[in-house]
């Protein structure tokens, strides 16, 4: 991937990213809580911020001590 093409994954990411936060917002915000689906939806969070961190990470050039 060259970094025109991680940078526009990047941007999908943080955008799914925070849609999925909005929607954990709301769906614990509702009378009956769907423990599952709330699980599953801040599963599926932690793996796009672990993928920002990756695209982020080879955007950014090593730096040496």
């Amino acid at each position: 991937m060259d970094p025109e093409e991680i940078t526009q994954r990047l941007e999908l990411l943080r955008v799914e990213h925070r849609d999925l936060d909005s929607a954990i917002i709301a769906l614990g915000e509702s009378p009956v809580v769907d423990q599952l689906q709330l699980a599953r939806l801040k599963k599926r969070k932690l793996k796009l911020r672990d993928e920002i961190a990756w695209c982020e990470d080879q955007l950014l050039p090593d730096i040496i001590a």
